[in-house]
């Protein structure tokens, strides 16, 4: 099946050519509109039509890398979702990934499928909430559509998906104790791998996000706990 013009519009920036082909390809056969990039000029330029529903982003490129792209684009407040690629598949690397503000992470090679079902899933989360209802605690307030997290003494500022989701996690279970195993297990969701650390990197930077009034409070030797109440 290949995508129609309302089919979510991803866009895949890779130097290899042949491999980039081959992924778009696949996208386009199995409902997506899919289209590539060389480099990250060349993804500038597709992105300036405003019409890009998510990145498919390889991690080694010539000239500007994939983190040095991450790190230009994680203050933006409307920039699509981004699926990093690795032929570096150590926890370290996949953890720089996820810190620098990558919504998910593959190494590659990886299965086609398996990259098309993390497209849908990282799609399918951005589209949960209808509308543009927001939660507020203390002096926060959250988008629950833009994902965008604002309060005192910080601009509007993007939540990657892991970090929306734990942050997601306090809210519904406030002044109560949770272990890092319970945030790991609350934040992953369904359909995103998480692993050793990686739990500790997202509330690293969701602490500084919030600012240095985070109501985020370390429990020592039992975990975290939020210490306010959303309205």
């Amino acid at each position: 099946m290949t995508g129609q013009p309302d089919s979510p519009h991803v866009l895949v920036v890779d130097d290899d050519r042949e491999l980039r082909e081959l992924v778009v390809d696949f996208l386009n056969t199995h409902g997506l509109r899919a289209i590539g990039a060389g480099n990250a000029r060349e993804m500038d330029a597709a992105l300036a039509t405003g019409d890009v529903d998510l990145i498919v982003l390889d991690l080694m490129m010539p000239g500007e890398d994939g983190l040095s792209v991450l790190r230009r684009m994680r203050g933006g407040t409307r920039r699509p979702p981004i699926i990093m690629l690795s032929a570096m598949g150590a926890d370290s690397d996949r953890i720089i990934g996820l810190e620098v503000g990558a919504d998910d992470y593959l190494a590659k090679p990886c299965n086609p499928r398996e990259l098309l079902a993390r497209i849908r899933a990282v799609l399918r989360r951005g589209q949960d909430n209808p509308g543009h209802p927001v939660r507020r605690f203390g002096e926060w307030t959250l988008d629950l559509v833009e994902r965008t997290i604002a309060g005192p003494g910080i601009e509007v500022t993007a939540l990657t998906d892991t970090e929306f989701r734990l942050l997601g996690a306090f809210l519904d279970r406030p002044q109560m104790v949770l272990t890092r195993d319970q945030l790991m297990d609350l934040a992953k969701g369904s359909d995103t791998m998480m692993f050793d650390r990686a739990i500790d990197v997202t509330l690293s930077r969701l602490r500084k996000k919030l600012g240095p009034r985070a109501p985020i409070r370390t429990v020592r030797g039992e975990g975290y706990m939020f210490t306010l109440v959303p309205q």
